[in-house]
């Protein structure tokens, strides 16, 4: 029996997003089922047990941060925001509210679309009994062993480097606030302290990547964190 195509969850009150994404995802084979408020987002969420949402932030009934919130305290869904809203503020809130990735309107289908396999990648993985070995292109972390290799060379990290980008193995392919990585490795006094950041990462661009100032593995996500790709 084949098995069934991902089941989105679309939050969307506005009928011309909701068309255009309609059109977008069935082309592509993916089910679809559709809520236009809040509330009966949650609804759908709680009865459909969808793959990945699509949450819009702003709902006639409340806010999508909100609602966010609330869905993440009971499931692991990958979540993509897509919001006209594209300020940084917005961004850094809907992740930490538990959102995976954040699209801004306007947006083209095939960035939508490598975002949600993204997301679904990163649900298979946390889904998935925990891999020891974390590959992706010539960055190889072995994570039993505590061995990094970067084009097939054993690359030495610092207990506090590789602390870092161990936090981002974990969730690979989602972004990662500076609040969220600094509490994993420093934290929660050390949430305010971003330069910490900038400089293991720096750290950490010099010794993985073959060109630290055009990163393939550890991407920036201006004003709101860092991305280990999936992809």
């Amino acid at each position: 029996m084949a098995e069934a195509t991902p089941l989105v969850l679309l939050i969307e009150d506005e009928p011309q997003m909701r068309r255009f994404l309609r059109a977008a995802l069935e082309s592509h084979d993916y089910r679809l089922v559709e809520a236009t408020t809040s509330r009966e987002g949650l609804a759908q969420a709680t009865a459909r047990s969808p793959d990945v949402i699509l949450l819009d932030l702003g709902l006639p009934d409340g806010d999508g941060i909100d609602l966010a919130r609330r869905i993440r305290e009971w499931s692991a869904t990958p979540i993509v925001v897509i919001s006209a809203r594209g300020r940084e503020q917005d961004k850094v809130a809907a992740l930490d509210a538990g959102a995976d990735d954040y699209l801004t309107k306007p947006f083209g289908t095939d960035e939508l679309l490598a975002r949600l396999r993204v997301a679904l990648r990163h649900a298979a993985r946390v889904a998935a009994p925990a891999e020891s070995v974390f590959t992706v292109d010539e960055l190889r972390v072995d994570l039993a062993a505590r061995r990094v290799f970067a084009r097939g060379a054993e690359v030495h990290l610092t207990p506090t480097e590789y602390k870092l980008l161990t936090a981002l193995v974990r969730d690979a392919g989602k972004v990662m606030t500076h609040r969220q990585l600094l509490n994993d490795v420093w934290g929660p006094n050390a949430v305010e302290h971003t330069h910490y950041l900038r400089v293991y990462m720096t750290q950490l661009r010099h010794k993985l990547e073959q060109d630290p100032t055009r990163p393939r593995y550890l991407q920036t996500e201006a004003g709101v964190g860092y991305r280990l790709r999936l992809e």
